[in-house]
């Protein structure tokens, strides 16, 4: 294996990692983790632009102005990954997304997926999301959650 399959195995690597990182960040309401994720110029667009960020500071303030609340509780998995080197500080990925939220405030809760397509750079030895956006395949959203679903634990809630 030359020394350039090497690398580029490595910073597949490091890509796979940086958006578990993300994923994770959003999940537990860590902003600051999130934050490191991105490039200052990141740009998102989310569901096709219906949220849509243009750096990092708003970006990052609006996904905590919809989801920071004990009451706000999300799982977001990503997986099947393909992601391509362009090359030294360049790549893009692809993801499939499953996401679950659950939003007890006003009692409702989602189901979906969506096609993740990312754009990395890579800077000061770190990959970063510099551009990330999803377009959905499906989504459900059941209101009322129903009665019968019982929250055994919520770790932002504390007891």
């Amino acid at each position: 294996m030359s020394q350039n399959s090497l690398e580029t195995l490595f910073a597949i690597e490091a890509i796979k990692k940086l958006k578990y990182t993300y994923l994770r960040a959003v999940d537990t309401h860590d902003w600051a983790l999130l934050e490191s994720t991105l490039t200052e110029d990141c740009s998102a667009r989310y569901d096709g632009g219906k949220y849509s960020f243009d750096d990092r500071k708003q970006l990052v303030s609006g996904l905590k102005g919809h989801m920071d609340s004990p009451q706000v509780l999300t799982m977001h998995n990503c997986h099947h990954p393909e992601i391509d080197i362009i090359d030294g500080s360049t790549a893009s990925g692809k993801w499939y997304l499953q996401d679950l939220v659950f939003n007890k405030e006003q009692n409702w809760m989602l189901f979906g997926t969506a096609i993740y397509t990312d754009h990395y750079r890579y800077s000061e030895g770190e990959w970063r999301i510099c551009h990330t956006e999803y377009e959905r395949i499906m989504e459900t959203i059941n209101a009322p959650i129903p009665s019968t679903l019982s929250f055994t634990h919520n770790m932002f809630e504390k007891k």
